[in-house]
C-alpha cells in the first residue's frame, strides 16, 4: 500500500521510516516532509506549495488531493495543527483510513480548558486548576493560591504557552505576557491556572480506536506504548529555558510496574470513557504527559499525537509492525493486536541550533557521516533540516524530491532550517551501551553552532518539580 504521511518534523520522519520498514508498504508521501524523509527508503517528499496539479487547493483539500494523486489508502498525521483543523475527517470523507482523530477529539490538545474539563467530568487523577478569560481573576486567584503554581496558554502555542511559575511575580508576568501582550496570540486569550504538582515527569504515547460501532461492540481501546522521557530544559542538568525536547528515553527505568498499573486505573481507563461516552470519533494516537507524584500518577496534559521527541525513541523499541498497528487502529480491530517491544533501551539526544530556543540562524550546511553512525547502531531522525535544493539541480522543478540512497552525494547538502536540527537514536540490551552509541555517532555529525545536552537519561537531567 501507499501511505501519506502529513507533516515535516523529526516525528515524521520516525513514523515514515518506521512505515517504510513495513512489507506491506510500497511508498510513503511525506508532505511536506523534510530532508530527512526526502533520503529515506521508499520515501518522497511533495511541497503542497510547488505542486503544480493543485488548482489553489490548500491545507485538508491539498493534502487530499495529493493522496488520491499518489494513489494512498492510508493517512497518518502527524501534527497537532492539523489535526485540530479538521484534517482527518477530511481524509475520511474522501475514503481515505486515517490515523489521526477527527476535529472533535483534537480539542483535548486545542484547548487546555476543554481537556481539563474532560479530565474533571471523568475522573482522570489531574492536578487542582481554573480557567481565566479575565486577567483581574486570573491575578487575583494566583494571589490566593500563592506559588509555585502554572499558568498555561489555552490553545496551541507550540510549547510556548506553559510557565510553571516558582513565584507569584513571576505567574504574574507570565499572565501579563500571555493575555496582555500577546506572547502566543490568540492561544493565550484564555488561561488555565493549576497546581504545581511534585514529582518526575514522563510520557505514556498510546494507540486509540473509539468510534460508536467499536463503543458498541466492546472494542473500543487505548493501547499504551512502553513509557518514555523527554528532557525539556536547554541545558544539562534539567537547566535553562523550556524547549520542544532535547532528547528522550525508552522506556524509563524508574518507572515501576505499580506506578503503570495506576496510570491504566486513574487516567487511561477513565480517558477511555470519557472518549466513548462523549462521542468520540478517536482512531489514531494519543500522549499523555504525566507527573509521577507521591500520591500516583497525575495526568498533566493530552497531546492528540505521538510525542516529539519521544517518538524518535519510542518506535525503535517497536518490534510490531507499525503499518499493521495503523490498520488496526482505523478497522477497528486494535484490540486484538499483538503489539510487541525488544527488550532493552532507545536514547535519543536531540542536536538544535546555536541560539535556540530564542533566535537562531538557518541555512548551516550538515557534515554527516552516515557510514560511521551506522557502525555504532545508530539512526538519524532528522527535524529542522531540508535538501539544498540550490546544490541539488535535478529536483529544482520537481513536485516531489525523488528517492536517493544513504551514501549518495546529497547526504552532504543537508542544511539547517529549523531550531530542533535532528535526533540521534540509538538501540541496546543495556542503558549505558545505548547512550554509549547515541552519543558516539552525534560526533560523528556536525554543523556551525551545533548544541546539544551531554545527560539525556543520566540520573538529574529529568525535569522535576
Amino acid at each position: 500500500m501507499k501511505v501519506i504521511v502529513v507533516g515535516s518534523g523529526g516525528r515524521e520522519h520516525a513514523i515514515a521510516w518506521k512505515l517504510s520498514e513495513s512489507n506491506q508498504v510500497e511508498k510513503v508521501v511525506c508532505v511536506p516532509g523534510n530532508g530527512g524523509t526526502a533520503l529515506e527508503k521508499k520515501c518522497v517528499n511533495v511541497n503542497p506549495d510547488s505542486c503544480t496539479y493543485l488548482d489553489g487547493e490548500k491545507g485538508a483539500d491539498a493534502f487530499v488531493k495529493i493522496a488520491k494523486k499518489e494513489g494512498c489508502t492510508l493517512a497518518v498525521i502527524g501534527p497537532e495543527d492539523p489535526l485540530a483543523e479538521g484534517v482527518a475527517d477530511a481524509f475520511w470523507a474522501a475514503g481515505i483510513p486515517t490515523v489521526g482523530p477527527k476535529k472533535q477529539g483534537a480539542q483535548l490538545e486545542a484547548s487546555k480548558d476543554l481537556s481539563k474539563v474532560f479530565m474533571k467530568k471523568y475522573g482522570v487523577a489531574c492536578a487542582m486548576s481554573e480557567t481565566f478569560t479575565d486577567k483581574n481573576e486570573a491575578l487575583s486567584y494566583i494571589e490566593k493560591r500563592g506559588a509555585p503554581i502554572v499558568v498555561k496558554a489555552d490553545g496551541l502555542a507550540a510549547g510556548k504557552g506553559v510557565v510553571v511559575a516558582k513565584t507569584v511575580e513571576e505567574a504574574k508576568k507570565a499572565v501579563e505576557e500571555l493575555m496582555e501582550e500577546g506572547k502566543v496570540g490568540d492561544a493565550g486569550k484564555k488561561l488555565v491556572i493549576e497546581d504545581y504538582l511534585r514529582g518526575v515527569e514522563i510520557s505514556v504515547l498510546a494507540a486509540v480506536s473509539v468510534t460508536k460501532e467499536s463503543a458498541a461492540s466492546g472494542k473500543a481501546c487505548i493501547i499504551p506504548f512502553i513509557p518514555a522521557r523527554d528532557h525539556k530544559r536547554l541545558n544539562d542538568g534539567a537547566q535553562g529555558p523550556n524547549t520542544g525536547g532535547m532528547g528522550a528515553i525508552a522506556p524509563v527505568p524508574d518507572v515501576t510496574a505499580e506506578q503503570m498499573d495506576a496510570f491504566n486505573k486513574t487516567i487511561l481507563e477513565p480517558t477511555l470513557k470519557g472518549m466513548i461516552e462523549e462521542g468520540f470519533d478517536y482512531r489514531g494516537f494519543i500522549f499523555f504527559g504525566l507527573m509521577l507524584t507521591e500520591n500516583g500518577p497525575k495526568c498533566l496534559e493530552y497531546n492528540v499525537r505521538l510525542g516529539d521527541p519521544e517518538t524518535q525513541a519510542v518506535l525503535p523499541m517497536m518490534e510490531s509492525d507499525f503499518a499493521s498497528l495503523c490498520t488496526s487502529i482505523t478497522d477497528g480491530t486494535l484490540k486484538d493486536f499483538a503489539l510487541s517491544w525488544k527488550k532493552g533501551y532507545c536514547v535519543a539526544p536531540v542536536a538544535v541550533s546555536g541560539g535556540y530556543p530564542a533566535s537562531y540562524k538557518k541555512g548551516m550546511q550538515i557534515t554527516l557521516d552516515y557510514k560511521a553512525v551506522r557502525s555504532f547502531g545508530a539512526k538519524v531522525f532528522v527535524a529542522g533540516a531540508i535538501i539544498n535544493r540550490r546544490s541539488n539541480s535535478r529536483t529544482q522543478a520537481s513536485d516531489s524530491l525523488p528517492l536517493v540512497e544513504d551514501d549518495s552525494p546529497e547526504m552532504h547538502m543537508l542544511i539547517t532550517n529549523g531550531g530542533r536540527v535532528l535526533a540521534c537514536s540509538a538501540y541496546s540490551d543495556s542503558f549505558d551501551d545505548a547512550r554509549a552509541r547515541a552519543y558516539g555517532a552525534l560526533t560523528k555529525i556536525s554543523f556551525k553552532g551545533m548544541y546539544y545536552r551531554h545527560d539525556i537519561g543520566l540520573p538529574g537531567a529529568a525535569e522535576s518539580n
